[in-house]
């Protein structure tokens, strides 16, 4: 490998290449320190060298040079996700794409953007012309949109316009392929589905079309309950409330909500709490609704307001502030079936209790809108963890489980044959972040 990685960087001298161990070791990395079953699995799988391309070009060119040495290419965005996607489990070229940073354009409805772009930054530009990206992980701020088709599956936004596999939800896609004469394919319409939520398995993802959704003044709100199936049932009716304008509807059981300190004032002890991002013309709706379920207004903050972001207590950072307080908590994320009055829910609820922590975020999924959870879980051992899953399963709940790097092990069960065929196509070498399907077997040269 050593002879093989000489040659890759001689090849490359004018494209910007890290080989320091410690740097190297660092961009090999995400947050699948989250999970107490991957951490031994993943421990010391970094890579050989970080490459950055600054254009599709240079994207070209280290795609042309990986497929000539041999050398396994793991593509890398700003590295939030949870499940070891971007961690190298062969060694070989963590592929960089930070600094393709460029916005082609933004039309009224939809953006043309490099791969490397910040979700943030995506915003802002749409924002000038009344326009804003539809969802968005809590990470946004962060987050590259390549990351976040990669390896992403919804957020905040998602009670609007459902998942990001939806169709719709992507317009294109540019991809590098990993052949002996790399080409550049533009997917478009439902193609694109043979690449998204593929942990870039299936090419080097350079440039996106993503339509845009328009840019409400959102407020942000958190309302207090003293029960919490209370709080989940106010949660579902304001889902399924077409005329009230949302972006995010999260509820958290107590035991969950003591560990957002910056919000303690404002979530009395005891109580359960959720956070909503609403647009301000649906706020005078709101009091009514929030008083049929026995709810309390602790706070509110308009558009124009400098203070918390609500969204960032929301989604996978909810797990990141109780993890800051209790590092032995994991999580689940799970997707409740469409039950109208929540009875699997509050089943779980109780059966679990503490273990087993609530949190809920509601989103759109076949036009229906339905509670999605990401739990926190007392962690004991990987046994109990896995009793925990199987007994979800055994009451309908189907759990995208976040402690396996397999994709198929995961939320898809199955790769969908699609994008098996076109992984044959593009990456014949079987070059693309080797080792997280098991129906992929290649033979990795050392």
């Amino acid at each position: 490998m050593t002879k093989r990685l000489d040659t890759l960087i001689n090849s490359l001298p004018d494209i910007e290449i890290i080989t320091e161990p410690t740097q190297v070791a660092k961009l090999s990395q995400d947050y699948h320190t989250f999970s107490p079953v991957l951490v031994p699995k993943l421990a010391g799988k970094v890579g050989d060298i970080v490459v950055r391309p600054a254009n599709e070009q240079e994207v070209i060119k280290v795609a042309a040079a990986c497929v000539q040495c041999k050398i396994p290419v793991t593509v890398r965005g700003a590295g939030t996700g949870n499940y070891g996607q971007c961690v190298p489990l062969h060694g070989g070229v963590i592929l960089d794409m930070s600094k393709m940073q460029e916005i082609p354009w933004v039309k009224p409805g939809v953006a043309r953007v490099e791969a490397g772009v910040k979700l943030a930054a995506i915003d802002k530009k749409a924002r000038d012309i009344g326009w804003e990206i539809r969802m968005a992980p809590s990470t946004y701020r962060t987050a590259t949109i390549g990351g976040f088709i990669a390896g992403g599956s919804g957020g905040i936004g998602s009670i609007q316009y459902g998942l990001l596999g939806d169709r719709g939800n992507i317009l294109a896609l540019r991809v590098v392929t990993l052949e002996d004469q790399p080409r550049v394919i533009e997917l478009r319409g439902d193609d694109v589905q043979k690449v998204t939520h593929a942990w870039g398995i299936n090419g080097i993802i350079t440039e996106a079309e993503i339509p845009l959704g328009p840019a409400y003044p959102w407020a942000e709100v958190i309302i207090t309950f003293n029960d919490f199936m209370a709080a989940a049932k106010f949660g579902q009716a304001l889902g399924n409330a077409d005329g009230m304008v949302k972006k995010l509807i999260a509820v958290f059981a107590s035991s969950v909500s003591q560990y957002f300190h910056p919000l303690q004032q404002y979530i009395p002890e005891g109580t359960h709490s959720v956070l909503l991002m609403l647009a301000e013309t649906t706020l005078e709706l709101l009091p009514g609704l929030v008083q049929q379920y026995g709810g309390q207004i602790t706070y509110e903050k308009l558009a124009h307001e400098k203070s918390v972001h609500l969204g960032e207590f929301t989604w996978n950072h909810t797990t990141l502030h109780a993890r800051s307080v209790d590092t032995s908590i994991t999580y689940l994320q799970s997707m409740f079936p469409a039950d109208g009055n929540l009875e699997i829910l509050e089943h779980l609820y109780h059966y679990f209790g503490d273990e087993v922590m609530m949190h809920l975020e509601f989103f759109r999924v076949n036009g229906r809108v339905i509670p999605g959870a990401l739990q926190l879980v007392r962690y004991t051992t990987e046994e109990r963890l896995n009793e925990i899953i199987r007994y979800h399963e055994a009451k309908g709940v189907s759990i995208a489980n976040p402690h396996t790097y397999i994709i198929e092990d995961g939320g898809r069960k199955v790769i969908d044959p699609e994008q098996l065929t076109f992984k044959e196509m593009v990456d014949p070498y079987g070059l693309m972040n080797p080792g997280k399907s098991k129906v992929l077997e290649f033979k990795i040269s050392s």
